[in-house]
């Protein structure tokens, strides 16, 4: 169990470093956030790694590092939205794929729409409670789903890809045997 928890905590770490990564290397080759969603690839591909709680964690903890290092995702209105988006993802991706035994690819679409659904939710809260200017919650959604169209698309193609090659280079990873 020890070793377990240890296993997930440095793979969080991993992850974590990953978020930070990718979004700087996107951003200098001209490819931004909204558009290539390179800050969620790490924290999709960590709920098939990971149990629940650190793939919270590592949805969480990755924006908001990301925007105490390097002021991306800005502090406020995004980050809140931003954190919880990412949380989701984590944890639905993790409970769909580790513990309720569903399919890679809908696991991965099942997360990313909960994902952007909280995402909704934590924009009207902003906007109503915190007075953000934000859009409606249903103009937010749409938009960043139509903006985020090539990151979707990277989401769809790579991370099955990758998690399945995983599972095929490393047979005693704790994914599970069938995809």
């Amino acid at each position: 169990m020890k070793n377990q928890m240890t296993k997930e905590l440095v793979l969080s770490g991993v992850f974590i470093a990953m978020g930070l990564v990718l979004p700087i290397a996107f951003h200098a080759i001209g490819g931004g956030g909204p558009v290539f969603l390179p800050m969620h690839i790490p924290v999709l591909i960590a709920g098939f790694f990971l149990g629940w709680p650190f793939a919270l964690a590592v949805g969480v903890f990755t924006p908001l590092i990301s925007s105490l290092l390097t002021g991306m995702p800005p502090f406020f209105p995004v980050l809140p939205y931003m954190m919880l988006e990412l949380a989701t993802y984590g944890v639905i991706v993790s409970l769909l794929y580790r513990n309720l035994k569903m399919n890679v690819y809908v696991s991965l679409i099942i997360s990313m729409a909960c994902g952007r659904v909280m995402a909704g939710v934590a924009v009207w809260t902003l906007a109503t409670f915190f007075m953000a200017k934000l859009p409606s919650p249903v103009v937010f959604v749409q938009g960043a789903i139509l903006k985020g169209i090539p990151g979707i698309i990277i989401q769809i193609i790579f991370i099955p890809a990758i998690v399945l090659a995983a599972k095929k280079f490393n047979p005693t990873t704790e994914l599970r045997k069938s995809a």
